[in-house]
């Protein structure tokens, strides 16, 4: 499936951001990107990271020949750091929506509420900025509904074991 190679750079992000996390790195950045809306732990060094992380996996992986012929050929053509902006861009507005509902409801950051709401929003709350990337790549590479439901359900599986890891390296405070 090449439509979910397109979204491998996101990988960068947490890469990046779990030892900025375990190591308190560039607390200066660590400012809400709006307390009353998302909530603390929605903040502008989050933001940067995890673009920066992804635009750098973006720019290594293009200069490999097998990831690039995995690719659909509008993302083997466009330029990769363009890519990877918007795919980081992505990562971190994605979250917003679901992060300011969540505070609306009185979920706190990194847990559940155990009702049928609850239980789709930690769904959606896996591969909640797909749905973003699907929109901000439309310049670049006009993506099927198809293809956005098969990278949301993957990222959404893939999601889980990349919670356990941060959790386990102390970059979270929950493995969910």
């Amino acid at each position: 499936m090449s439509a979910a190679w397109t979204f491998l750079p996101v990988l960068g992000a947490p890469i990046l951001h779990a030892p900025v996390l375990r190591w308190d790195l560039l607390p200066g950045l660590q400012r809400p990107i709006s307390r009353r809306w998302f909530g603390a732990n929605k903040t502008w060094r989050g933001a940067l990271v995890m673009t920066v992380g992804t635009v750098g996996a973006a720019l290594v992986l293009h200069r490999i020949p097998a990831y690039r012929r995995r690719l659909p050929p509008p993302i083997v053509a466009a330029n990769p750091a363009l890519v990877g902006v918007l795919l980081g861009l992505a990562v971190w507005t994605g979250e917003l929506p679901n992060s300011f509902l969540k505070r609306r409801l009185g979920i706190a950051p990194g847990e559940q509420q155990d009702s049928p709401v609850g239980v789709v929003l930690s769904i959606f709350d896996q591969a909640d900025w797909v749905p973003v990337a699907w929109l901000l790549l439309r310049p670049v590479w006009k993506m099927t509904p198809r293809e956005a439901a098969q990278v949301f359900t993957t990222v959404a599986i893939v999601h889980v074991p990349i919670n356990v890891v941060g959790y386990a390296i102390g970059a979270r405070h929950a493995p969910r």
